[in-house]
């Protein structure tokens, strides 16, 4: 077992690690709670779906059903009056500075949870811990960031990934990808890719591709376009952690495997 405080004997020790940790929960939402849950595009065994949920039970303390029903909803109402988060509707700066609260707001709403988020998981470990205990999860990471790099640094560090999500996905997701960026494709909101080469957010950045086909398990379109995200379920795909049910390819809609 590692001494106290570890990893804060150099500088660069904890901020690796909050790049890598940040990635891996960029790479959970995407993979598990987009492109798995909300939209059905992939099915992941659960070797991966279990540790996926737990890492963001313990980073993020998002409830599935939760995030999978404002999620929906969003689509069902992109830009315009009743999307939880649209910077057209509700302004760029805001949506950047207080996403998550659009989030929370949207998921208190009579009727939203039981109409968006059908079909989200059910078993034991969701309604005795990850559910009913959710803020349980992010405690357990302040123990453990307080013990891999000390008190001060440790705080700060569990700081930097209780802002991740809600500045990253309900922020820049949400606002910049419909404000700012290219589209492929003429959709009736107003998304945008923010980047082509998609790493850092898991391959979010490909925000107006998704919007045009929201059941792509791929949302890269064109040939100068890099999903990271797609990446990782290509690499599940031959050892079965990963049975992809819809992917499009290019411009045009692929066939379901």
């Amino acid at each position: 077992m590692p001494g106290f405080a570890v990893l804060a004997q150099e500088w660069w020790m904890p901020v690796l690690f909050v790049v890598i940790a940040g990635h891996i929960t960029n790479v959970c939402v995407t993979l598990f709670l987009h492109r798995e849950q909300t939209h059905r595009g992939v099915v992941f065994s659960g070797l991966v779906s279990v540790p996926m949920r737990i890492w963001l039970w313990l980073t993020t303390s998002i409830v599935t059903k939760e995030w999978v029903a404002c999620h929906r909803k969003h689509h069902a109402f992109a830009d315009r009056e009743g999307d939880p988060h649209s910077p057209l509707v509700e302004g760029l700066r805001n949506i950047l500075l207080k996403g998550a609260f659009y989030y929370r707001t949207a998921v208190r709403q009579p009727g939203v949870l039981e109409k968006y988020g059908k079909g989200t998981p059910t078993d034991w470990l969701e309604r005795h811990l990850l559910d009913k205990r959710n803020w349980l999860g992010i405690l357990v990471m302040l123990a453990i960031d307080l013990y891999l790099f000390g008190v001060l640094v440790g705080a700060i560090v569990w700081g930097i990934q209780m802002i991740w999500i809600p500045f990253w996905a309900a922020g820049v997701i949400n606002g910049v990808g419909h404000a700012l960026g290219y589209r492929n494709h003429d959709v009736k909101d107003e998304s945008r890719n923010i980047s082509p080469i998609a790493i850092w957010l898991g391959g979010e950045e490909l925000h107006n591709n998704h919007h045009a086909d929201p059941h792509s398990a791929k949302f890269a379109h064109r040939w100068f376009e890099f999903d990271i995200g797609w990446l990782y379920i290509q690499l599940m795909r031959p050892f079965g952690l990963a049975r992809v049910k819809y992917a499009r390819e290019g411009l045009q809609p692929a066939t379901a495997d």
